[in-house]
């Protein structure tokens, strides 16, 4: 068990605002919720020497105080591999000390979990520890490569989300797909509705009850059975290009969830394994600085292997 004692932290200017309870959900990692929920109403934790509620704002220069937690662990934590330190550490794209952007591999997942405890961002957070604010700026499906951006102040990460949430933040990826797009179909502006499985497994599908959600499609390159494109998003839906491509009658490539199976049989005898997405670049400017940022994310060897068989 760890025996954490009592200590103090002085609230900078960048965590102003923030609730109190999301602060200490983002410091007291592995803790459960409705343990931090309890000594705040027990008042263990204090803001200036005073009681507060959970929805109490964090202003510049509180001094909060963190009563002992104790929290059960199944050993060590766990720390990442070799090999994926030394992955991660080439597939670095951008890094000042704002923002950190990867080309990030297929196959893992941006956050540890049930299945796999260790994420991308847990293994940077491990490799780095002078960037202990570090915090995704969006997500990417496990199966998805390509262009992930983070933040390491909480500053960067407010104006991130801005951007994405006011559509100025330009991301394009390339999908391999079935069959031959018509000019008429390159638009798709259907909703889609997330639902959840009783496994757990989330599900997004096409619904009139569902999120506004707008993807443009380009064609790049034809195939016999197979178009390569880009595909531009104006929103950012979970599995957005996944649904609206299969909505098309266009499924991405081996995508075992929304795909086609004739369609991915073909495609593994090209060679390909893994889901043919991936976010080629993303350009932005960050408002506090006024830089602009644009990286590209080069395709990975499997995927370039597949092109050239096809």
């Amino acid at each position: 068990m760890k025996k954490p004692s009592v200590y103090y932290v002085t609230v900078e200017p960048d965590y102003a605002n923030q609730r109190i309870d999301n602060f200490l959900l983002a410091r007291l990692k592995g803790v459960p919720k409705t343990r931090i929920y309890r000594i705040l109403r027990k008042g263990e934790v204090r803001v200036n020497k005073k009681r507060i509620d959970a929805g109490y704002r964090l202003q510049a220069g509180d001094e909060v105080r963190i009563p002992p937690v104790q929290v059960a662990e199944r050993g060590s934590p766990e720390m990442p591999g070799r090999s994926l330190m030394a992955l991660l550490s080439e597939r670095i794209l951008y890094d000042d000390k704002h923002l950190l952007i990867i080309n990030k591999p297929a196959g893992i997942p941006v956050h540890g979990g049930s299945r796999t405890r260790i994420g991308i961002v847990e293994a940077l957070r491990c490799m780095h520890p002078e960037w202990p604010h570090l915090e995704l700026a969006h997500r990417l499906d496990a199966d998805t490569s390509g262009c992930l951006v983070l933040a390491k102040k909480r500053g960067a990460l407010k104006e991130l989300h801005e951007l994405f949430r006011t559509g100025k933040l330009q991301k394009i990826y390339l999908a391999l797909t079935r069959g031959h797009w018509k000019e008429a179909e390159l638009r798709v502006d259907v909703p889609l509705q997330k639902n959840q499985l009783s496994s757990g497994e989330r599900i997004v599908r096409v619904s009139r009850e569902g999120k506004e959600s707008l993807t443009v499609f380009k064609p790049l390159d034809t195939f016999t059975d197979a178009m390569l494109v880009e595909a531009h998003l104006f929103t950012g839906r979970t599995h957005q290009i996944r649904v609206h491509a299969q909505h098309r009658h266009h499924p991405i490539a081996g995508d075992e969830k929304y795909g086609n199976r004739e369609f991915n049989k073909k495609m593994r005898e090209m060679g390909l394994k893994r889901l043919f997405l991936h976010a080629s670049s993303i350009e932005f400017v960050l408002p506090s600085t006024g830089q602009a940022i644009k990286m590209t994310a080069p395709l990975d060897p499997d995927l370039l292997d597949c092109l050239k068989n096809l």
